[in-house]
This record gives structure tokens, sequence and C-alpha cells, in this order.
């Protein structure tokens, strides 16, 4: 099983693009990953790629900057630059991402992701915010 997951900062905005013959729909962002410290840090960075509707309609919700949660299969993708010098880099095929901090605006005021995320169907939550904990005492029959 290829799961792998992060968390890092996004080097700029997500873009969409019409894929091949079919039409497919592409979102792609690259996120930096930084991990060791002092002397010893370094940023990695990963190319993301979130396929169909759900990319389309998460695309506008990250932003340059922002602190996101990515999981997804992990591949090394190779090529050859123009002046013959060969590269590497680190891709992921996104499953799930998780936007992390507050939105910017300087407003408190969270987007619903989950309706965007679920096909556009609006479906009030029945646990008020999404800063409240849920009662779960509610959900159990006994």
């Amino acid at each position: 099983m290829n799961v792998f997951s992060f968390v890092g900062n996004l080097g700029g905005d997500a873009e969409i693009r019409t894929v091949g013959q079919t039409g497919q729909q592409l979102a792609s962002f690259s996120v930096a990953v930084k991990s060791g410290f002092g002397d010893k840090a370094h940023t990695t960075w990963v190319r993301c790629a979130m396929w169909g509707e759900r990319g389309t309609k998460v695309a506008p919700y990250i932003c340059k900057g922002d602190r996101i949660a990515v999981t997804g299969e992990a591949f090394l993708h190779s090529y050859e630059k123009r002046d013959g010098s060969a590269v590497t880099e680190l891709n992921v095929r996104v499953n799930d991402v998780t936007l992390l901090g507050e939105p910017k605006g300087g407003t408190n005021a969270k987007p619903n992701y989950q309706d965007d995320m679920a096909g556009g169907q609006h479906q009030p939550d029945r646990h008020g915010s999404l800063d409240e904990q849920p009662d779960f005492d509610d959900d159990i029959p006994f």
C-alpha cells in the first residue's frame, strides 16, 4: 500500500487545467515540506495533482502560503531538461486535503468545505459551527 501524508505550505495558488481528449479536470499545486532543524533544516517540494470535480472544487480555497495537510499516493517523476540535466520530482496523486489555519482576509468565518466536496448539496450542520464539538451522546441508542 502506498500512502504518503505530509503537512506543508503552498508555494502558489492551485492551477486548474483540462487534460487529454476526455477533458478531465486537474488541479495542481506545490507544497513546501520542511524537515530537520538548525543547520540541518531543509525543504522538500512536493508536486500535487488532484483529479476531477474534487480538485476543481477545492482549488479556490487553497492559496499561496496556506498551510495544508495532504494524503495521497507518492511516486517519483524523472525527466530530462532542455539543457540535458536530469531531474527527479516527488509527486503525489492527492486523495485528501485538509486546510489548516485561518482563511485569509481577516475574517473568522470559515467556509464550509464539506458542502463543496460533497458535490454542492447543502445540508445543515446539526451540530452547529465547525468550531463546536458535537454532542455524541445524542447518537447513542441506549
